[in-house]
């Protein structure tokens, strides 16, 4: 296996021509993109990693992430009976048990994902970060989102990476693992490319673009060359891993396109919460927005949707 990292190359002008493409596409309009963009919303991990993040403002994420788009305007597109939710809340490991409580009490079964091992930078201690990740399962997290040491991959020590992804995948215990691999900070699409490998060959469940704290995060010829490091893997092992692009990721029409990449590169498939999540926090709102424009033909103003 260290034969075949060391052999990675990629080829920069071809994924930049393949993100151009990308960008370029039609995407769908009316039901269509309506309908497009509820698929989205099935996606989201509705993630808030804020300093100031307080019990209430979780609880309020939380019930957003039950409700994601008003009741009544599914009810008009016939879509209020199809249990349409985002796929997880996502939060810091001090707020698992906040979100997992109002979760509880709204008879909810949507998974807490937290992110943890130093995030975002995973500049700590390994005991610390292993620590962590149990603390976050522990308090009831499902799910967790893990960074790799970039020094490990700047410095080409992948086999100590793989060593410490396997020490928090064996920490996960049941959980399961989504690891960031920060790509604005790992230089080149070369290092993209091993890193992205041997996170999945060391047992991870996903692959995630960016922890969104980076200058640079989800790019669309960034997430190229992860989506076909996934289904070179799938094809050598069998084994299907998830794609997680966050960061960055605002508008409905964004998320069309992430949607479209994902179809075209890795097939219907992936097209499910069980193998790919959007991570974002201002995302809803705006496909909400669209919605609402769908049903009644108008924008809404700000305040008669009710906040993410």
């Amino acid at each position: 296996t260290y034969n075949l990292i060391s052999k990675v190359r990629v080829n920069t002008q071809a994924v930049l021509k393949r993100a151009q493409h990308i960008q370029g596409q039609k995407i769908p309009k009316k039901q269509w993109q309506a309908a497009w963009l509820l698929k989205a919303v099935t996606c989201i991990d509705l993630t808030t990693l804020a300093g100031d993040d307080t019990p209430s403002n979780v609880h309020r994420l939380c019930m957003k992430a039950i409700q994601p788009i008003r009741y009544d305007l599914l009810k008009k597109i016939d879509m209020h009976s199809k249990g349409i939710t985002t796929a997880a809340v996502c939060v810091y490991p001090s707020r698992v048990a906040d979100a997992v409580t109002s979760l509880k009490a709204a008879n909810s079964s949507l998974p807490v994902a937290s992110v943890a091992t130093g995030f975002p930078a995973g500049q700590t201690p390994l005991k610390t970060r292993l620590e962590e990740v149990r603390m976050a399962v522990a308090d009831g997290a499902t799910e967790i989102d893990i960074v790799i040491n970039r020094t490990l991959a700047l410095t080409g020590q992948w086999e100590a990476m793989y060593d410490e992804i396997c020490s928090f995948r064996e920490a996960c215990g049941d959980a399961h693992m989504k690891t960031i691999l920060a790509i604005g900070e790992l230089g080149t699409f070369t290092n993209v490319y091993k890193a992205s490998l041997v996170a999945m060959m060391a047992g991870s469940d996903f692959i995630k673009t960016s922890t969104g704290k980076e200058a640079v995060n989800a790019t669309y010829s960034v997430a190229i060359v992860m989506v076909r490091a996934i289904r070179d893997y799938f094809l050598r092992t069998g084994h299907k891993v998830g794609f997680k692009p966050a960061g960055g990721i605002r508008t409905a029409q964004e998320s069309l396109l992430w949607l479209t990449l994902i179809k075209e590169e890795l097939g219907n498939d992936w097209l499910c919460p069980l193998l790919f999540r959007l991570g974002a926090s201002s995302l809803l709102a705006d496909i909400e927005r669209q919605i609402y424009h769908h049903v009644t033909g108008q924008y809404a103003a700000y305040h008669e949707l009710p906040m993410a």
